[in-house]
């Protein structure tokens, strides 16, 4: 039977088709300072965003989780990305930046129909991309589709890599394996960092994620036979031979690093349903983190 969180990853090639046709007009313009926040999965898609708009030339870009937003700092928007519109310390920024009346705010949601939007000046709805499950998979894509497309990519080949990744079967040695060390570099470390929360999440996996160039400054000491380490990009010149050294393995893809997520998205549910554990319900998650009082 495929679960929720299978039929949301199959689902993410046609989302990011979509986001094309979603006004953009509250998305940070060019040349505005911006802070962009979310918690978990959000915050890592706003430190991949972050990176690519500077990339782009687009203005200075900060990314924070929720909770450690420095208000005292200077800018002129506040981008927060939530999918629930509902996380306690999003709303709290954005109750903060209302109050203070010197930063306009915009939400990226799931369901514009939650506190969030009395909340924020202006809202972006891909309430098409919104999931049943608990663990994020096309809305975090998604969103990074959107916010990609409004910094001038052409998606196209990320979708065809998307479908190629979808299509591809998974190797059984990485089902088995032990560990996963995920690796990335400029936006690619937020990838990173979701895929390992990803394994997490839904597998129980021992995972970590690392910058690239970082990753041969004491992590590699973990690697070794039947341990994995996986870079969303091209990885330094010399690290595959390091790797190899170990006994570990390194996997390093052409695809597009926003596609080869869900290739990992893909393996952490093929891992949860090895280990018999239902992916559309992690332990101890909910959809939304919202705190009392």
């Amino acid at each position: 039977m495929t679960t929720h969180t299978e039929a949301e990853i199959a689902s993410q090639p046609d989302c990011w088709r979509k986001v094309a046709a979603i006004p953009t007009h509250a998305l940070p313009s060019p040349g505005e300072r911006v802070a962009v926040i979310g918690c978990g999965t959000s915050w890592f898609v706003a430190q991949s965003y972050a990176a690519l708009r500077e990339r782009a030339g687009h203005g200075e870009t900060d990314a924070f989780p929720a909770s450690e937003t420095p208000l005292g700092r200077t800018y002129d928007r506040i981008l927060a990305l939530t999918r629930s519109g509902t996380t306690t310390e999003v709303l709290d920024v954005l109750r903060r930046a209302r109050a203070s009346g010197s930063v306009r705010t915009t939400a990226v949601t799931a369901d514009p129909a939650t506190p969030v939007s009395e909340l924020a000046d202006e809202i972006v709805a891909l309430d098409f991309a919104d999931e049943r499950s608990v663990v994020q998979t096309r809305f975090a894509t998604t969103q990074l589709a959107l916010l990609r497309t409004h910094l001038g990519e052409d998606l196209t080949s990320a979708v065809a890599d998307a479908e190629q990744a979808l299509a591809e079967p998974l190797p059984a040695e990485l089902v088995a394996a032990e560990q996963f060390s995920f690796l990335g570099s400029g936006w690619s470390y937020g990838l990173a960092r979701e895929a390992a929360l990803k394994m997490r999440e839904a597998a129980r996996a021992w995972t970590e994620a690392y910058l690239a160039m970082e990753y041969r400054h004491g992590p590699i000491a973990i690697a070794g036979p039947g341990r994995v380490t996986w870079m969303l990009g091209t990885a330094p010149d010399g690290l595959r031979e390091q790797v190899e050294a170990t006994g570990g393995s390194l996997l390093e893809s052409t695809l597009d690093p926003m596609a080869e997520l869900i290739r990992i998205q893909r393996l952490a549910v093929a891992r949860a349903r090895a280990a018999g554990l239902d992916p559309d319900r992690p332990l101890h998650l909910t959809r939304s983190v919202i705190l009392p009082g």
